[in-house]
């Protein structure tokens, strides 16, 4: 509510969705490349004579089952052949295309490639893969499945594959490549804080947290590196902090150890929790010292416990409800205004189904997410509030936490006018994930920020993130009294609903553009524990993640 974000994306004309065809087997040189390209398979692009250098009118319109076929076959047919520029030719990023089909042979090392595609479903072509990667005298077989997208070209109209490296191997982002040889670090063994080993097959939530370790503790942990094909990530994905990926090993390395502070048992919970919510994630923290508990993600392709960027939504009011009580414009059981709609800024906003509070205190209005309780304090603010309160209470958007894997440490940019408003409520430029907003209801249930962490400072010496300041022991009270009435009476109540003891909880749900429902949020502590969790594109947290984080803390015993 009261987002205005643009989401940029790199899209071409839309595909056409066309009937299923019959699966073609791409074998080798024996296919009929002439009748795909008309007697040019393979020739240079600029060799083509385009319908705008001849004066013709562009393609348009849905694309049909033909073009589909053909241009993907065409495509399949001249990378198995080697003819890189031909392939490269069938895409609509050439270059792109060339450099990368390039390195398939040479960096990658992969030979004997075989592809055989499956049926189109609309311009979507699956195809799957089987080859040998080579190095020096090891030699080891290669499969795994892909597919490709076709398009009509901007300019002409041609049909062509939509470029991107994920079209080469699903694991791919643009600007990565593909590498076999001597690994860039050695194999770790991690451990549980029990000694047992952690591996993917276990939790298959664990794999990128495992991919992070290797990274950083492989060498450290005593070990040495193998051979093997990896993923090296470019400078997008590095930003982004995503660690290299073996995807086949060729000879062992030694592996070193690490150990980690995962409990195996709540860590199964957890990966149980999530299990079939492909967008769901959560963090369980211990509130006293930042061990990070278990980490689970339904879809395992992503970290986006540790490394999301999204809106929190109303999870957000904990950190906000602290500041507005710091600064005496709130109280928890004063007068506060609860009006259907507030406008700031030129952006008119509204609570959830247009609910207003009559003469309400700000206990009703936190318990209840009134976002105008919040908004409406806008104008007594400056814009840079919201911002300290983050960073020197919370220990947020500082980007220095040493967790022991890559994570995103929430950010809360400076901002003014409506855009201050809404990060007020967590819209806006706000954005955390699951581990940020775990911490959140550590801090407050500890009473200062410990940062999280998976792997002990002791093991590698160092230094951990802090926070400048607590907050006051009267703003304290408050702000846990707030948490543990929404957990019992508001809008966390029928998640909380079987969580006894010292138990506290705040929901959220964050509209984003382009999607029908909110993501929802959760956050909550029982005891000594805290956790979160965000559920993407399913509704209000206390129906979506309010289950999977209220389970996690009452199993946690």
């Amino acid at each position: 509510m009261g987002s205005r974000r643009a989401a940029g994306e790199r899209r071409r004309t839309k595909p056409a969705v066309v009937g299923s065809v019959a699966a073609v087997v791409v074998a080798g040189a024996g296919f009929g490349a002439y009748a795909v390209y008309g007697g040019q398979a393979g020739g240079d692009d600029t060799a083509r004579t385009t319908a705008a250098a001849a004066g013709e009118k562009a393609k348009s319109g849905p694309l049909s089952a033909a073009e589909v076929t053909s241009t993907a076959q065409g495509f399949l047919t001249a990378w198995q052949r080697g003819d890189v520029a031909g392939a490269a030719a069938a895409t609509d990023d050439a270059g792109a295309a060339k450099a990368l089909l390039t390195g398939w042979t040479k960096d990658a090392r992969v030979k004997d490639a075989t592809f055989t595609a499956g049926v189109p479903a609309a311009e979507k072509v699956p195809f799957s893969v089987k080859a040998t990667v080579a190095h020096e005298k090891t030699a080891e077989p290669l499969a795994y499945d892909s597919a490709l997208t076709v398009v009509r070209r901007a300019g002409d109209g041609e049909p062509r594959v939509d470029w991107h490296a994920s079209v080469v191997h699903p694991e791919l982002k643009d600007g990565d490549k593909l590498v076999t040889g001597e690994a860039g670090a050695p194999p770790v063994k991690a451990l549980d804080r029990d000694g047992a080993e952690i591996t993917a097959a276990k939790y298959p939530s664990l794999g990128t947290v495992l991919d992070g370790l290797r990274e950083k503790y492989g060498e450290k942990g005593g070990g040495t590196p193998g051979v093997e094909l990896r993923v090296v990530r470019g400078k997008e994905s590095k930003a982004a902090k995503a660690s290299d990926k073996t995807l086949l090993e060729l000879s062992e390395g030694t592996p070193g150890t690490v150990r980690t502070t995962l409990d195996p048992a709540l860590q199964a919970d957890a990966e149980k929790q999530v299990a079939g919510k492909a967008r769901a994630s959560v963090v369980l923290l211990r509130a006293s010292t930042g061990e990070i508990l278990a980490v689970a993600n339904g879809g395992h392709g992503f970290n986006t416990a540790f490394q999301g960027s999204l809106a929190p939504g109303s999870t957000m009011k904990v950190i906000t409800g602290s500041m507005l009580i710091e600064k005496n414009l709130a109280s928890m059981d004063r007068k506060h205004p609860c009006p259907k709609y507030f406008s700031y800024g030129g952006w008119k906003f509204q609570n959830d189904d247009e609910f207003e509070i009559e003469d309400g205190t700000f206990r009703a209005s936190f318990a209840r997410s009134c976002n105008t309780a919040f908004i409406s304090q806008a104008p007594k603010l400056e814009n840079d509030d919201l911002t300290k309160q983050a960073k020197e209470v919370f220990g947020l958007s500082m980007n220095d936490w040493s967790v022991g894997v890559p994570t995103f440490d929430g950010s809360v940019p400076v901002q003014s006018a409506a855009p201050m408003a809404a990060s007020l409520i967590g819209q806006g430029g706000v954005r955390m994930n699951p581990l940020n907003m775990a911490s959140v209801s550590a801090t407050v249930k500890s009473g200062g920020f410990h940062q999280p962490y998976l792997v002990a400072r002791s093991v590698d010496g160092r230094e951990f993130a802090t926070a400048s300041r607590t907050m006051s022991a009267a703003t304290l009270a408050q702000l846990r009294e707030l948490m543990s009435y929404t957990a019992a009476y508001g809008t966390a109540a029928e998640a909380m609903a079987g969580v006894g003891g010292d138990a506290g909880a705040k929901t959220g749900s964050a509209e984003v553009d382009g999607q029908e429902k909110p993501n929802g949020w959760f956050t909550a502590y029982r005891g000594d524990l805290a956790a979160a969790g965000v559920v993407q594109q399913a509704g209000h947290g206390g129906d979506t993640a309010g289950p999977i984080v209220a389970a996690l803390l009452k199993n946690a015993g």
